[in-house]
């Protein structure tokens, strides 16, 4: 039988220290070993209670971390509210000065670099770059994919506009990832409403493909407007995923299916002029060569002309 443990009222919905704790004499180490406690970290120790999100992860580090350390890239993303931004299981990722003596280990994903004053916001006690510099951080560290992903989350939150992009760029002018970070940039795109719709238009621009527009409004002769995940309007060429997405729930009423919903949309696309292929998710993050052939036929039939 698991063993559970009284919560002294100090801890309960905490984070802290194991060793701390037992020397505070709230709990004994047997006692943090019962399922009123996760282990997040080397003793570091948490209400089992609270959430295990990244979240977590980040504010279990914070207090391995010295106190000039700034939560970066994934992790700052994460914690200006990009969910799909990083995991439970995900390293942490943190800038720290490079005079610092600080290495990587797992669970934690040290960068020794500097980071402006302007670059740098408290918020709950956790110190994270802005939506700027992360941004930023993000271009240049991550897979090309999800970076884009990322950003286009806080492109469409408003947390950051296509001038800051710009300005972030021309401040760090001759780093070494300047490139890289500008290719993610130039592939954001704020309207696209979900981490896989992101997916699906950056993987459709790497097989090869001409860059389609994210969620083209298009109105049919009744009057409605529809808005496909990714098309190409020139072309009259759309790809819609199958499945409710994160974020379509609200368009429907609680009483209507909305797949229902999305194949008659479908049909009605199609009646208006228009090519339309369906994408599963598992196409998107698997199987995707057939499809993207199937794309690309689509595409050359319309006038495409690679």
């Amino acid at each position: 039988m698991a063993r559970t443990s009284h919560r002294p009222r100090p801890l309960q919905w905490q984070v802290f220290r194991g060793s701390d704790a037992v020397k505070r004499e709230l709990v004994s180490a047997y006692q943090l070993r019962s399922t009123s406690w996760v282990r997040v970290r080397h003793d570091v120790y948490a209400d089992s209670r609270i959430k295990l999100d990244h979240l977590l992860a980040c504010r279990a580090t914070a207090l391995r971390l010295p106190v000039s350390a700034v939560f970066a890239g994934p992790s700052a993303a994460y914690l200006h509210g990009v969910e799909h931004a990083a995991g439970y299981n995900d390293d942490v990722h943190a800038i720290i000065p490079p005079d610092l003596r600080l290495r990587s280990h797992q669970g934690l994903r040290v960068h020794a670099a500097e980071v402006e004053a302007d670059e740098v916001e408290a918020r709950d006690g956790l110190r994270r770059t802005t939506p700027a510099r992360t941004v930023w951080d993000v271009a240049c560290w991550l897979e090309l994919t999800h970076a884009v992903s990322i950003v286009d989350r806080l492109l469409g939150h408003g947390q950051i506009e296509p001038a800051d992009l710009a300005e972030v760029a021309h401040r760090h002018a001759h780093h070494s990832s300047r490139s890289r970070a500008l290719r993610v940039f130039e592939l954001a795109d704020p309207r696209a409403r979900s981490a896989i719709e992101s997916r699906l238009r950056i993987r459709l621009v790497t097989a090869g493909l001409p860059r389609p527009v994210a969620r083209h409004p298009v109105e049919l002769p009744t009057g409605r407007v529809l808005h496909p995940e990714v098309a190409w309007p020139e072309f009259q060429v759309a790809v819609e995923l199958d499945g409710l997405c994160p974020g379509d729930q609200s368009r429907w009423a609680d009483d209507i299916d909305p797949d229902l919903l999305r194949r008659y949309s479908r049909r009605q696309l199609v009646a208006a002029g228009w090519v339309v292929l369906p994408a599963t998710v598992q196409q998107v993050r698997r199987d995707f060569t057939d499809f993207v052939t199937a794309v690309r036929r689509a595409l050359l039939a319309r006038g495409w002309q690679p």
